[in-house]
């Protein structure tokens, strides 16, 4: 069962009438994207989960369609002569230990993973490849060349459902993940459930809400013409309801992820997407 904004949030924050994901097919250069599809076992409160994409105006749905029309391609090209780019004390580059891109296909749709104990994101792997095989600087996390790289190896997964594990060893940060998603923190004391659970398909603003699934990161915002990581998105909505940040590739973020990637199990991974 959904629930709405409290009165007073509902007249601070929402304007405009309830607007419904819409019912449309995605396919993206002649692939059927899997956009819409029962929600998993553990999420109580909603029964169909849905890509962010049906929550766009149909010319930005229409980006993200097509491989030519979609404006993130110019990141991958970017991050296509990075791969072959040395750099660091070693003189390596991405393809001296991994010659084809493509070998990266199916580990989009299980980031974050557990590793030694540790939750690591893809932008962990990256920045440990460069700082310790390539004897390079780590690249900072939403930077451009990093959220580039990402959107290629992210690219390779396209089309596959997202599959993370959340039992195991894992089990510890998704506990964490979904407790911060339904922690109301800052000064309008929301939480990422008060948006995205209780109230998707409700215009706040101008924008249309989502059930907020990151099956599409990094993803190209309309809105700054770039890349944008899911951690750089966590950080804007927390800076929205005027609640202090965490930091991004800190843990509590990256606890986040795991937990919001769970929400979108069954999805397919739709990087690089377009999004407002």
């Amino acid at each position: 069962m959904r629930r709405t904004l409290g009165l007073a949030t509902a007249l601070t924050l929402v304007a405009g009438v309830c607007a419904a994901q819409d019912s449309k097919s995605l396919t993206i250069e002649g692939e059927s994207m899997i956009s819409k599809t029962a929600a998993p076992a553990h999420m109580e409160n909603v029964d169909t989960i849905y890509s962010g994409w049906h929550f766009r105006s149909t010319e930005t749905q229409a980006l993200e369609t097509d491989d030519f029309d979609n404006p993130a391609m110019v990141f991958v090209d970017q991050a296509i002569d990075l791969w072959e780019t040395a750099d660091g004390s070693e003189g390596n580059s991405c393809s001296s230990c991994h010659e084809n891109v493509e070998d990266f296909a199916g580990l989009r749709a299980k980031m974050p993973r557990v590793e030694n104990g540790e939750l690591v994101a893809m932008e962990d792997l990256v920045n440990e490849c460069r700082t310790e095989r390539m004897g390079a600087e780590a690249w900072k996390w939403s930077g451009g060349q990093m959220t580039a790289m990402t959107s290629l190896i992210g690219l390779q997964s396209r089309g596959m459902p997202v599959d993370v594990k959340i039992d195991g060893d894992a089990a510890p940060f998704w506990e964490q993940g979904k407790e911060l998603y339904y922690t109301q923190v800052g000064q309008l004391q929301m939480a990422c459930s008060n948006c995205h659970e209780d109230n998707y398909g409700v215009m706040i603003r101008a924008d249309h809400l989502s059930q907020g699934q990151i099956n599409g990161f990094p993803t190209y915002r309309l809105k700054n013409t770039k890349m944008n990581s899911s951690h750089g998105r966590f950080k804007g909505c927390m800076k929205n309801i005027r609640a202090t940040p965490y930091n991004e590739g800190g843990p509590e973020f990256k606890a986040l992820e795991l937990y919001l990637a769970s929400r979108g199990q069954g999805l397919s991974v739709e990087t690089p997407s377009v999004r407002n």
